[in-house]
């Protein structure tokens, strides 16, 4: 495993631990400051939830992509959605090996991380995307984009903006779970599957939607996105050690997928 992505699975074997009530084992001082550094809120990335995705042979992430998302939203909750979800989209192109869908995803992070108002320093990580994806230097890729995450994450901090930080996780969690979902869904093995329990992981970002501020939890889509958890929450409540069936995994795909149906129509307000 790359180094980029043993500190994915790190950090997502921490969620597991969490969410299973087993004792985690004590990360070392200076990559647990890492950790807390590099994430103010602890709702695994992209590219954790598909590092710990453990499956015999390598998933078929080609068919994990999808088509160009709109970039000329006006509501910044659902540009904030919509671009954590584009960011996990990035880290499928990496997995696929696909360069120009990898430039394409890239500038359209770009377009809405301007739509918000980020700093210059996002915006220029869009010309080192492009060249690394141009010399198909994949681990930069990984790293790049990991970097463009924390980026954006911490120019909105320096604008007080935490309830779009929120928004930017929960867009990417929702996409990498349906990934991760039908990656299990088109091989089904009993290892990957268990990665989607995750109860306690869903009531927290409930619990971090339920904190961000009334303007915002009253949007429409973000009072529809949050609607949904509480399902979506039972729906990975599996036993401890009982991985889900694969129906019990395709109705897990089934309801993530309609929360970016939602994230993605023009026609929410």
């Amino acid at each position: 495993m790359r180094p980029v992505r043993r500190f994915f699975a790190v950090g997502f074997l921490l969620v597991c631990c969490a969410v299973i009530g087993a004792e985690p084992a004590r990360l070392p001082a200076e990559q647990m400051a890492k950790a807390i550094r590099n994430d103010s809120i602890s709702i695994p990335t992209p590219g954790e939830l598909f590092a710990a995705l453990e499956k015999p042979g390598r998933p078929n992430w080609v068919g994990q992509m999808r088509g160009p998302v709109a970039t000329s939203y006006k509501n910044r909750p659902q540009i904030a959605l919509n671009l954590g979800s584009l960011i996990a989209d990035g880290f499928i192109a990496v997995e696929a090996k696909d360069s120009q869908q990898v430039k394409n995803i890239g500038t359209d992070i770009i377009k809405l991380a301007k739509a918000l108002g980020v700093s210059e320093n996002v915006l220029s990580r869009g010309n080192s995307i492009n060249e690394f994806a141009e010399n198909d230097e994949w681990d930069a890729l990984q790293e790049e984009l990991e970097a463009t995450q924390n980026e954006v994450k911490s120019s909105m901090q320096s604008h007080r903006d935490q309830d779009l930080i929120i928004l930017v996780s929960v867009g990417g969690w929702i996409r990498g779970t349906q990934v991760v979902s039908a990656a299990v869904m088109q091989n089904y093995d009993e290892r990957a599957a268990k990665v989607l329990r995750q109860p306690a992981l869903v009531n927290f970002i409930q619990s971090k939607l339920n904190e961000v501020s009334p303007d915002v939890r009253d949007e429409p889509l973000v009072k529809e996105v949050s609607g949904e958890l509480p399902g979506i929450e039972k729906l990975v409540t599996f036993p401890v050690g009982k991985a889900p069936t694969a129906d019990e995994v395709r109705k897990v795909n089934e309801a993530v997928g309609k929360i970016m149906s939602k994230i993605q129509s023009k026609e929410a307000k």
